[in-house]
């Protein structure tokens, strides 16, 4: 278990630093301050407050520039520089705000950089899960826009996040595709850490001899002219070889490539003091394997103070275990459990468990009384952390999968949409022409309501002059009687008593005065005939003037002789009708006739009852019936009762019916005289 802590502390600690290096190089702008800025923020020399400090000056220049390519680029050199700060926060603020900005543009590959940006974030944050599912967005994107470059990238940051996730076979194969997308192009730093972690990945499977092949075309990559001296690229090759040599036990040959790598000992400490570090430990280890003392156990201590200042919390317990492992083979018992405890502390402080690997296995040595403890919680956290990394391998697979998977269920969906949108056209459309059609409809049944309702007002118009000539040629008839009646009757009898009286003038006797008392009476008579006459002539004027009651009655009696309903009507004779336009008198009647129809179609009533009276500035008009009713309101309006309403609007009243089922109906009419 020793070497995985060696592997992952070198892999962290050469990918924690020379990532982003690839984006050091500043592109200058017109803006000279900025680019001072940017510069001075990633000066390895300074310390990190005045390098925090040029970020935030350069981020106040960006934030306020134009949404566009260049101010994007410059908030990922501001994000970069947060990141070899290791300040994480700012780094995912500055990343999502980039990412934000890019959505809006639709920058396709500033959106794919973001998601490799919010890779390392959650790589970083302990987060495998979240990390690899960005940098996968991010693979999709660039191998969409057959950006190899970018794509390679893409795979080797899920090589590196697989690699310490333990998955070693899923980080060979994303090596590999990365190197499938460095074909056709020149990158050698590209080419330096894929064979350098395809380097590592042997080394941890055993498979030495393919390691050692790896490193060396790893250092055979290395251009010094293209790869920039942050990379300390040459001396992670050495370290890595050698790392090969100590794990196949040849010391002996391990020791000149830590030496080699420790040749650059200034850039070292400036650039990659974790490098030199771990340098410095395995040279150390190495002489320590092979009893030869020379700078120890300074090595171990000058490399526990680096680790220590850096908090790299790996590098500090495989110092600690080293530093209990020489003291226990010099026989001080003492140093060597207190280094292992204080390695034991450390792990557990850390809260991860593989870190508590290398502090069980070396008590279990350093205290044989309580090996089997030691090495039983040893078992069990082995076994849970091997169970971990399957877990951790099929979950990336299966990110993958999913990935696809929503991929092409997002596929389906826009065709589906697209289907659902033809269809829902289709049927708008099929929608609109049947409305056209019934609006057309509909306006053509009203024309022949309008037609028919014309028809109706001159029939009853022509009624009413038919009455009416009827009623002249009657009364014509009836003066003539009259005239007839005065002439023959009442006249000539009035002469006769005239001439009778006259002659009884000179008499003064009783008998004469008997016959003037009888003539008397007589000119009573003639008066009676005369009121008669008067009476008869009233009765004529008002039939003259109450014709439309006529018309009315008519419609009544033929009602009654038709149906078996009981009629009861009764009609004001106060209300003055010759005060009434003929078109108030055509609609009233119209509505009548058309209740009345109504009822006998669909009422089944016993009983009807027409009523109309005289309000006080208004003619009220009532038809009731007890028949089997309906509900107003779900009951549909037929061309009927929407003639009914269109004939009282135009007199402007007020049409109000009120029914119920089982309680008969009644019509109101309200029309202002």
């Amino acid at each position: 278990m020793k070497k995985i802590f060696y592997i992952l502390l070198l892999l962290i600690a050469f990918f924690a630093c020379t990532k982003k290096n690839s984006q050091n190089q500043i592109i200058v702008t017109e803006d000279d301050s900025l680019t001072a800025y940017l510069s001075k923020a990633n000066d390895f020399s300074s310390t990190t407050i005045k390098r925090e400090k040029y970020i935030q000056k350069a981020f106040a220049i960006i934030i306020n520039q134009e949404n566009d390519s260049l101010q994007r680029a410059n908030l990922f050199r501001v994000a970069n520089r947060y990141y070899n700060l290791n300040d994480w926060n700012k780094y995912r603020e500055i990343t999502n705000i980039v990412l934000e900005k890019a959505k809006i543009s639709k920058d396709t590959l500033s959106i794919a950089k973001a998601y490799s940006y919010l890779g390392d974030f959650y790589g970083s944050q302990s987060l495998p899960d979240s990390a690899f599912f960005n940098y996968f967005k991010a693979e999709k994107i660039h191998l969409q826009q057959n950006d190899n470059i970018s794509l390679a990238r893409a795979r080797l940051n899920k090589a590196n996040l697989q690699y310490n996730e333990s998955d070693f076979s899923g980080s060979e194969i994303s090596v590999i595709k990365a190197l499938n997308a460095l074909k056709s192009v020149k990158s050698s730093d590209m080419y330096f850490e894929s064979y350098n972690l395809l380097g590592l990945i042997y080394n941890e499977l055993g498979d030495y001899g393919k390691a050692i092949d790896y490193h060396n075309k790893a250092l055979k990559s290395i251009d010094e002219v293209t790869i920039p001296v942050e990379f300390q690229s040459k001396p992670t090759s050495m370290n890595n070889l050698g790392l090969v040599y100590q794990n196949l036990n040849k010391d002996k040959l391990a020791i000149p490539y830590f030496l080699e790598g420790l040749k650059q000992k200034k850039d070292l400490i400036l650039y990659k003091p974790f490098v030199y570090a771990l340098l410095l430990d395995n040279l150390g280890y190495s002489r320590f394997k092979i009893k030869e003392s020379i700078g120890l156990p300074a090595l171990f201590y000058e490399s526990f103070k680096i680790r220590d200042s850096l908090k790299l919390t790996i590098g500090v317990i495989v110092s600690q275990i080293h530093l209990s492992e020489y003291y226990a083979s010099k026989g001080d018992k003492i140093k060597a459990l207190q280094y292992s405890n204080e390695a034991l502390q450390t792990a557990q402080n850390s809260k991860n468990n593989r870190n508590l690997l290398l502090p069980l296995k070396q008590l279990a040595i350093i205290e044989p009384t309580k090996a089997a403890e030691y090495n039983k919680e040893y078992i069990h956290i082995n076994d849970s952390l091997q169970k971990a990394d399957r877990n951790i391998a099929e979950k990336f697979s299966r990110i993958e999968y999913e990935t696809d998977e929503i991929k092409q269920e997002n596929t389906n969906l826009t065709v589906q949409n697209r289907n659902l949108v033809y269809i829902f056209g289709s049927i708008l459309i099929l929608g609109l022409f049947l409305y056209i059609i019934k609006a057309q409809k509909a306006k053509n049944r009203e024309l022949l309501y309008k037609q028919e309702q014309q028809k109706a007002n001159e029939e009853i118009y022509n009624l009413m002059i038919s009455q009416q000539s009827n009623v002249e040629t009657i009364r014509v008839i009836e003066k003539k009687r009259v005239a007839q009646e005065l002439h023959d009757g009442v006249l000539g009898r009035m002469f006769g008593v005239r001439m009778n009286l006259d002659s009884l003038n000179n008499f003064n006797d009783e008998l004469a005065s008997k016959q003037r008392n009888s003539y008397i009476v007589e000119l009573k008579n003639i008066e009676q005939d005369i009121r008669e006459i008067s009476h008869d002539l009233s009765r004529e004027k008002s039939e003259l003037i109450n014709n439309f009651v006529a018309i009315v009655d008519n419609l009544f009696e033929e009602q009654k002789k038709t149906f078996n309903s009981k009629l009861v009507s009764s009609i004001d004779s106060s209300i003055k009708w010759d005060l009434m336009t003929n078109a108030v008198k055509i609609n009233l009647y119209r509505v009548v006739q058309e209740s009345l129809q109504n009822i006998n179609k669909y009422a089944n009533a016993k009983t009807i009852k027409v009523e109309f009276k005289k309000g006080i500035d208004n003619l009220l008009l009532q038809i009731s019936d007890d028949g089997v009713g309906f509900n107003v309101k779900k009951a549909k309006k037929g061309i009927g009762l929407l003639n009914m309403l269109s004939r009282i609007d135009e007199c402007n009243g007020v049409f109000e019916i009120q029914s119920r089922k089982g309680e008969g109906t009644i019509i109101k009419v309200t029309i202002p005289i």
